[in-house]
């Protein structure tokens, strides 16, 4: 077996890691399904580097996530395509077309007016006496068309409601039209109060008006600090509001949302286009007490909501028109994409998404994203499902299947980049008694334990004696199991969390090298012993399966003294070959004194350096072998670590965060064989 092999001999990855196709979303692809071993291998270095899984989330959460035949699009990501949207939508439209329809039909019903007067002018014009009666009432029909081709729409509206059409087309036209535009504006209306209701009734009207006095009853009562009786306004108006909301407070932001929104229209428009707007209303709109009942919960509205964007508008910078239910409807897709926008950006955990409606996503922006935020939002969900994080009222931790997992992902990424024929082999090459089954054989010679192969020796007797029954067997045919000699090598790694290794950029991957050792002793050599120290302005000693917790300390001070101090006691109580991994980016600028506290001084003391070499003496006196792998070495620690080697006998290695990997895992496998051809 290949050391490449020690981790994932049925890989279907390159050595160079996973490789993606991409092709361009066109909503009939599939977003693969991500499992949970998926999941922590994205969440593999935020894992190792804090342990924390609530924050690693969030960091996914934000920026997405990319795997085997898929994508999942990140908080970030999202973000920026509503931003998009919301831009595209300003760049495209404009208001400037609100009324254009409606301008045109009119200009058209006057025009089919005048075709009218000049049709009764020839009918009488042989006849001298009706031409002379008919000739002033025609003359003051055209000045009053002449004077309305001046005016706005509102006063267009206003001044053919009082003229006396002579043609039944134009007059019947020009009734349809202002019923449309009665009811668009009373849509408006609606709109603002009922949610989606729609072709509403005279008795719906009544019931709007009624609700609209009871909310203005709620919220006053509300303002004065008396409890509403929200129930019973929900049982009787419920389905005005298909937001369905569950309390007064709710339906207010509901109401004021709404409001809000046509209160943005408005600001958007021109002077003159809300003049008209308003002129009109007060034409067309002839029920006083709903406007009353409109004007006063907008104003409490806006005391109560005040934040709501009242005020707001939009500049639109596009060629193409928008009529007025145009516009409306484009102001709810605005107004749609701000409150996701808002929401998204206050999203402090993959759950909180599940608040969000990923409908409207759909709506907005498409299927793929719609897909990413419920992907997303089951993310806690799926990685409790598979053991691999406990939930604690909402707080989430690593399980040991999760932290032996993040080791597991941690070797394979280092193995992955180590070539195999730099690695070698490192099987065990040495046989003898012991009790582990090679899966091999040989002939029994005197003085082997006596782990007979019945299958074998009963074919070695078949094969001499030929076949029948029964079987002889003779000494010369018994044939016994082989095992492989057991070695045991005992390591402690000393881990330095100085502040110096997160500045550097080293703390990672030296954490991410610490796991995956402890992953591949317990699989590989699970006899061997495995302990851990951290040290930096004092040291620690740690059981392997909590290194995930492990973090920097925010002091300064390298105290190799304690860490060795540290790790020749716990050496001491183990058996085999004993050997101490220091890895490390500073000199030795602490040490603890005689009254046991820690001593820092940069650059290094004396006393700190005779204290440090004094433990490197006694190691070396227990035959504990000390390998350093040095980042960032600096010349005085390069001197350091060279007068240590010489004392001990062990190596040092100057090497990067990038290759620190590389070489502390082929180095101890090599020293593993080593180990073993020696015994």
């Amino acid at each position: 077996m290949v050391l490449g092999d020690l981790v994932d001999s049925n890989s279907k990855y390159p050595a160079g890691g996973r490789r993606f196709t991409y092709s361009k979303w066109d909503g009939t692809q599939q977003i693969s399904e991500i499992d949970a071993n998926s999941l922590m291998e994205a969440l593999g270095d935020e894992l190792i580097e804090n342990g924390d899984p609530n924050s690693a989330l969030r960091r996914l959460m934000q920026r997405g996530l990319d795997f085997e035949g898929g994508h999942l699009e990140g908080l970030r990501e999202i973000l920026q395509k509503l931003r998009q949207k919301r831009q595209e939508t300003i760049e495209q439209h404009n208001l400037g077309g609100i009324y254009d329809e409606i301008n045109e039909a009119l200009e058209q019903v006057m025009s089919t007016e005048r075709e009218s007067l000049d049709a009764v002018e020839n009918r009488f014009r042989d006849d001298d006496r009706q031409q002379e009666i008919n000739e002033e009432a025609l003359q003051s029909r055209r000045d009053q068309l002449d004077m309305l081709e001046h005016e706005n729409l509102a006063s267009r509206v206003k001044g053919l409601s009082d003229y006396d059409f002579t043609s039944t087309t134009a007059a019947q036209r020009f009734e349809e039209l202002v019923d449309d535009l009665r009811e668009q504006l009373m849509q408006q209306a609606i709109d603002q109060m009922a949610g989606e209701m729609k072709n509403m009734s005279s008795e719906d009207m009544s019931r709007m008006k009624d609700m609209l006095s009871a909310l203005n009853q709620m919220l006053n009562q509300h303002q004065e600090g008396e409890t509403p009786n929200f129930e019973k306004f929900m049982e009787d108006f419920g389905d005005f509001f298909p937001e369905n909301p569950e309390s007064l407070e709710e339906l207010l932001e509901v109401m004021a949302q709404r409001m809000a929104t046509m209160s943005q229209i408005l600001n958007s428009m021109t002077p003159e286009q809300r003049a008209q707007l308003e002129e009109l209303s007060e034409q067309l709109l002839e029920d006083m007490d709903l406007r009353w009942q409109m004007d006063q919960l907008a104003e409490n509205l806006r005391e109560a909501f005040p934040k709501m964007g009242w005020e707001q508008s939009v500049e639109f910078q596009g060629d193409d028109s928008l009529n007025l239910p145009e516009a409306i409807q484009t102001f709810e897709d605005l107004s749609d994409l701000d409150r996701l926008d808002q929401m998204l950006r206050n999203v402090s955990s993959p759950g909180a998404l599940s608040e969000v409606d990923t409908e409207k996503v759909r709506e907005l922006l498409g299927d793929e994203s719609a897909e990413s935020l419920e992907r997303l939002a089951e993310m806690s969900k799926m990685l409790e499902e598979a053991g691999l994080v406990d939930n604690k009222d909402g707080q989430l931790s690593l399980t040991p299947k999760a932290v032996r997992k993040l080791g597991q992902n941690a070797l394979g990424d280092l193995y992955r980049r180590i070539s195999k024929d730099r690695a070698g082999r490192h099987d065990a090459e040495k046989t003898g008694a012991g009790h582990e089954r090679d899966y091999a054989t040989k002939s029994y010679e005197f003085g082997d334990p006596f782990n007979l192969n019945i299958e074998r020796t009963v074919r070695n007797g078949l094969v001499r004696n030929g076949s029948g029954i029964p079987v002889d067997i003779k000494p010369e045919d018994f044939e016994i199991e082989r095992t492989e000699a057991i070695v045991q090598a005992s390591t402690v790694l000393m881990l330095d969390l100085s502040l110096s290794m997160p500045m550097r950029d080293n703390f990672l991957p030296a954490k991410k090298v610490a796991m995956a050792l402890n992953s591949l002793i317990s699989g590989q050599f699970p006899r061997d012993f495995l302990g851990v120290v951290t040290f930096s302005e004092l040291a620690r000693e740690i059981r392997p399966e909590k290194l995930p917790e492990v973090s920097w300390d925010y002091v300064y001070g390298t105290n190799m003294q304690h860490g060795l101090i540290l790790a020749r006691k716990m050496l001491a109580k183990q058996s085999g070959t004993k050997q101490i991994i220091m890895v490390t980016d500073g000199e030795p600028t602490a040490h603890i004194t005689e009254d046991g506290y820690p001593f820092f001084n940069y650059p290094p003391s004396s006393e700190t350096i005779e204290k440090t070499l004094l433990e490197v003496k006694r190691c070396t006196r227990e035959d504990i072998r000390i390998n350093v792998f040095m980042l960032d070495a600096t010349p005085y620690l390069t001197r350091f670590i060279e007068h240590v080697t010489k004392m001990n006998g062990g190596r040092a290695f100057f090497t990067t965060n990038q290759s620190l990997g590389d070489y502390l895992l082929v180095d101890f496998v090599e020293q593993r064989r080593t180990f073993t051809s020696s015994r």
